[in-house]
């Protein structure tokens, strides 16, 4: 099988790399490879490698500079995935594309099922779910992996920003009213690599039965505070830390331009009903990316 992979660079589309390479020759490409916002670009990439199966976790994902760029936001969150659908069809191959917990209005106290109704109060969030929107009208075999507060031990990130502030800082103060699970992006690969791993014999068929939207996250549910203070405890080398207080402050005392969800948990329970599939505790997860 020949997977194009996209947002080689990014942490998802990092871990992708190595979780697919089992299953096929795997060409990834970054964005001086394949610029999303340029449909030609995409046309022409996807015709010359000729894939079975496409993965496209790349995104704009600047939350707040998106509110002040929402065209090229939309052009590639929105418009995109659209056009790797079609063309994913066109050529008979298979679709997997990334979103995200932002698609939702945040305002639920259970988590989100992937037929709850969507309501995103971002820029952000409203072009991830006008992708969603394009590949569902596309009508191919694909899949839509909703996930939410991905994090992992390279790029940019919360559990690095935190890390760095902590040897910077003496205080710091995190969001606690919003809730949510933090994923580590290692896992969302190798949960995608067994989702693909169990399609594979269909071959033609790929995503043909068992297609639509799923969401993938840790279990468990924290805050952003609680996520930090549990992170910086297990810190490896928190000998290192000058930090001194952490401190929880609602969502109020610390503005920001794009307005974040409140609740973020997303249920998995699809997931685990058609692939037979569980994920793992956030903590869990958190121990063995800090490798203790």
């Amino acid at each position: 099988m020949k997977i194009l992979l996209t947002g080689v660079n990014g942490q998802v589309g990092y871990e992708l790399a190595r979780t697919l390479q089992t299953l096929g020759e795997v060409v990834a490409v970054d964005h001086a490879q394949m610029d999303l916002a340029s449909p030609d670009a995409i046309r022409a990439k996807v015709a010359e490698v000729r894939p079975q199966l496409i993965v496209n976790p790349a995104a704009y994902t600047a939350v707040d500079k998106a509110e002040g760029e929402p065209e090229l936001a939309q052009a590639i969150n929105g418009d995109a995935p659209g056009i790797l659908a079609e063309e994913a069809k066109r050529i008979g191959a298979a679709l997997i594309h990334f979103s995200t917990d932002y698609v939702f209005a945040g305002d639920q106290q259970t988590p989100y099922t992937e037929d709850d109704a969507t309501g995103p109060t971002s820029v952000y969030g409203r072009t991830k779910l006008a992708g969603e929107q394009a590949i569902t009208a596309v009508g191919g075999r694909s899949l839509i992996l909703r996930t939410s507060w991905v994090y992992g031990t390279r790029g940019a990130n919360f559990l690095l920003t935190m890390m760095r502030l902590a040897r910077q800082r003496e205080e710091l103060s995190v969001v606690d009213d919003q809730r949510g699970s933090p994923t580590w992006c290692r896992m969302l690969a190798e949960v995608v690599a067994q989702m693909v791993a169990a399609e594979a014999g269909n071959g033609d068929g790929m995503f043909a039965e068992r297609n639509g939207i799923y969401h993938v996250t840790s279990t468990g549910t924290t805050s952003w505070y609680g996520f930090a203070k549990t992170l910086l405890e297990l810190d490896p080398q928190r000998d290192e830390q000058i930090l001194k207080t952490l401190k929880p402050i609602p969502t109020s005392g610390y503005p920001t331009p794009a307005k974040r969800p409140a609740y973020s948990m997303l249920s998995s329970d699809k997931l685990a009903r058609d692939f037979g599939l569980q994920t793992p505790d956030w903590q869990r997860s958190l121990r063995l990316a800090l490798g203790v």
